[in-house]
């Protein structure tokens, strides 16, 4: 087949987090198993661009990326290339897979497909959360979706989504929606009962240092509140006597300056001396900090799905997850961690108990790794995916003889 994908962001603009990593990863993997397989991104990266060719296909492992600029309207997306691109090479494609919402590139994606009778699938990407729309811009975002969304949505030959718990949110929406599919994200992942990684690479020296040290509790994620590390924090302060000494570790970007604010919880918590920023963590020394963790914790008020709870169940290291997060039914169901209320309470008492029982810990390791390897590798998502391209193109073409 071929396949396009259409996303705002692209490696190696990284600071947008889990979704460029999936998507890239979604991509290789489909290009292994024999497709033809191209991105259409823009070079944003930030309040600045990535240094890549614009408007020429740029192979990445096996994929052809094209970047396209954005004069202006940045927050949108909008690029005139990519819209002119998309006309251009539409019916070479045979399916067009688009991820985001409330973006000009779906909604160009979308009109061009369907100006070409070529089906595509939406992937929200979790930004279909009616919770996190009430939060933030409610009724621009409310406006965004009677104007513009419901015609992408319900136009789709398939809604993808990566979880239980995002799909049940689009049912707030009151739309007519296509078929709606469960495929998760998936992980790099190593032949059963042994932990993924690549052994040759090299931490950094901060992380080395880390790692040399006594175990930690990990959160590893963008600094944002959506990611409840002000639930985490005052945690750390309820933990019991015997686990005073345990220390939190959180990696990852602070594009918001959410950080002071957190660094001033700690403050008032008295555990300022716990918790512990170093910044963005990729790689070697991301594997590194999940191999040497106690265990990794994402508190999470709303999450599609969690990226990095796969990771670190690949690298053998056991979760804490809320019920909020898309893959809490994945650790529930492999016995890779727990799932726990977000309260700081409730996450002190099931950290507690889960550090007071070495063999408990031992067994969620093996239950994350075995899982992974068992359900979780890309090429199981990639041949997932791939059965709800067919089905798209087959009903497709019945419509059409019809």
């Amino acid at each position: 087949m071929r396949i396009l994908h259409v996303v705002p962001s692209y490696y190696p603009a990284v600071r947008y987090g889990g979704p460029i990593v999936s998507v890239h990863a979604l991509c290789k993997a489909l290009a292994q198993r024999g497709h033809d397989v191209q991105v259409f991104t823009t070079n944003v990266d930030g309040r600045a661009n990535s240094a890549v060719p614009v408007g020429v296909p740029v192979d990445m492992d096996g994929v052809k990326v094209w970047y396209f600029p954005v004069p202006f309207l940045r927050r949108l997306y909008w690029s005139p290339r990519m819209g002119r691109a998309l006309h251009a090479q539409m019916p070479s494609f045979d399916i067009v897979h688009t991820h985001s919402v409330f973006l000009w590139p779906t909604w160009a994606a979308a009109r061009a497909a369907t100006r070409h009778g070529v089906p595509y699938v939406v992937a929200p990407r979790g930004m279909l959360v009616p919770d996190l729309i009430k939060r933030k811009s409610r009724l621009l975002k409310t406006a965004w979706i009677r104007l513009i969304e419901r015609g992408n949505l319900e136009g789709a030959a398939a809604i993808h989504v990566t979880s239980r718990i995002e799909g049940d949110g689009l049912a707030g929406f009151n739309l007519r929606l296509p078929p709606v599919r469960i495929v998760p994200n998936g992980v790099d992942a190593a032949p059963a009962g042994t932990k993924v990684g690549n052994e040759g690479a090299a931490a950094s020296a901060k992380v080395a240092a880390l790692t040399a040290g006594p175990c930690y509790l990990l959160f590893i994620g963008r600094i944002n509140w959506k990611k409840g590390l002000d639930r985490l924090i005052p945690a750390m302060a309820q933990l019991p006597a015997h686990l005073a000494d345990t220390y939190l570790v959180i990696a990852g970007n602070d594009e918001e300056a959410y950080q002071p604010v957190l660094e001033a919880l700690a403050r008032q918590h008295g555990v300022e001396q716990r918790v512990r920023f170093i910044g963005p963590a990729y790689g070697a020394d991301k594997l590194a900090l999940l191999r040497h963790a106690s265990a990794l914790v994402v508190p999470s008020y709303s999450e599609n799905f969690g990226n990095v709870v796969l990771e670190a169940m690949a690298a053998g290291c056991p979760v804490v997850v809320t019920p909020e997060m898309g893959v809490a039914d994945i650790v529930r169901e492999s016995s890779a961690g727990i799932v726990v209320d977000g309260a700081p309470d409730a996450l002190a008492a099931g950290i507690a108990q889960m550090l007071s029982d070495s063999s408990a810990l031992e067994a969620m390791s093996a239950n994350g790794i075995a899982a992974v390897a068992r359900q979780y590798g890309w090429d199981t998502v990639a041949q997932q995916m791939e059965a709800v391209y067919q089905e798209c193109v087959i009903d497709r073409s019945r419509n059409r003889d019809a």
